[in-house]
């Protein structure tokens, strides 16, 4: 084992560990999701028992204490419900999925995975609880199964429906997932949308079914977010593809357009060979690290006229988007971080593109859509604030920045 071995290794451990927390909160929500599945079957069993006033006799009652459950992922809190029987023989909550004294399980590490690369899809949830729960589950009906799919479903629905107009939205960061999967005999491709507010919390506004990153497809959902009520934001970060920035000018026509910076770099070093790359992108960050918008721009002229003599198909990739690909020196220096990127969906979905593109199979869309929404739900409750967020109310406000500093007054009258 040479130790270009060991570091490939350690990479990939270190690659894997916010996928694993995204499965263990994503295997609480399940769990759940689950069990109040089966508290609302046992409810409708006993749904003939009635007080004399026709009020229900059997209702829930709270929760037991909570408890953990060892599994592959590490400890997993649960709590099972309770009833309340106010007529008749008693009645026990008895979940198939955490029986009474159940510390340990083997096969909920197993059954994340699946879930996560399989989509949960309709036809697939079934087997994907099999394998949660092992076939000793017999409480699992078909009908618990199907409650549980539409349950799923219907969040998604509702989630969709949700107003924006109830907070002020700064950013927005937009890009297609393509997960590599086939379904329904087409490329499956969703289009993410990641708003952050004046509060600095991080959203994400739309996870849509898209065939393709076409102008009518980006043009379908900023048409949905606006029905819902979303700003003109002040910026939209995306990579070049020219189907969203063609909706976003019909949509938001007020809102800057830069590029991400990872997708450029990806994209330019395309255009050279293997042996000039290194160099090259080198040559790139110190263009987007630059102190200010100046400096940057002759970083630009430099590698212009450096490649290409030898490659104009590298240096025209990156002139064409020269003026988008500066403008985050318009804003403060604290949101460069994260403004300069589409960093903060790629975090959150990147594994799907390395971990479901050499999957076989076939995939519904919604199933593939519920997933992704449930690892985004996962996803925002361990998100931080944006870094700098108090001044974002500025850049809603239209204070004019420099280089990434507040103009001083007197300059903003000069400008």
């Amino acid at each position: 084992m040479n130790k270009s071995t060991v570091i490939a290794l350690e990479d990939r451990a270190e690659s894997l560990a916010p996928l694993t927390e995204l499965l263990r909160a994503g295997a609480r929500q399940l769990i759940e999701q689950a069990v109040e599945t089966e508290l609302q079957e046992l409810l409708a069993a006993h749904a003939g028992r009635l007080l004399a006033d026709g009020r229900a006799g059997v209702v829930r009652n709270g929760d037991l204490p909570e408890r953990e459950i060892q599994t592959g992922l590490g400890p997993i809190t649960v709590r099972i419900p309770k009833v309340r029987v106010k007529t008749g023989e008693p009645v026990t909550v008895r979940s198939a999925l955490v029986p009474p004294y159940v510390r340990k399980t083997r096969s909920l590490e197993a059954a994340l995975p699946w879930l996560y690369l399989k989509g949960v899809s309709s036809g697939e949830m079934e087997a994907a609880l099999e394998v949660l729960v092992g076939p000793e589950a017999k409480g699992l009906s078909a009908s618990t199964v199907s409650r549980l799919k539409h349950s799923w479903a219907q969040e998604y629905q509702e989630w969709q429906k949700s107003r924006l107009d109830k907070d002020r939205w700064v950013y927005v960061w937009a890009d297609g997932v393509d997960s590599g999967l086939r379904a329904e005999q087409t490329k499956l491709c969703a289009l993410v949308v990641i708003g952050v507010n004046a509060c600095g919390e991080k959203r994400f506004l739309a996870i849509e079914d898209g065939a393709r990153e076409s102008t009518q497809s980006w043009r379908e959902v900023l048409l949905k977010l606006k029905a819902r009520g979303m700003n003109v934001p002040r910026l939209a970060i995306g990579d070049g593809a020219m189907g969203f920035w063609a909706a976003l000018e019909e949509v938001y026509g007020d809102t800057r357009q830069p590029r991400c910076w990872m997708h450029k770099t990806m994209n330019v070093l395309n255009g050279l060979p293997t042996s000039a790359q290194p160099k090259a992108k080198q040559a790139l960050h110190e263009i987007w690290q630059a102190d200010t918008k100046e400096e940057a721009e002759r970083a630009v002229d430099w590698f212009i006229r450096t490649y290409a003599p030898k490659y104009p198909k590298a240096t025209l990739c990156l002139q064409k988007d020269r003026e988008e690909l500066l403008v985050f020196y318009d804003f403060p220096a604290q949101h460069w971080q994260s403004i300069r990127t589409t960093n903060p969906i790629e975090s959150t979905f990147g594994t799907i593109r390395h971990r479901t593109n050499r999957s076989k199979g076939c995939l519904t869309r919604d199933g593939m859509l519920h997933m992704m929404f449930k690892l985004g739900l996962c996803a925002e409750k361990n998100w931080r604030r944006q870094r700098g967020w108090d001044y974002l109310a500025k850049v809603t406000t239209g204070v004019k920045f420099t280089d990434g500093i507040e103009a001083t007054q007197s300059d903003q009258v000069a400008a």
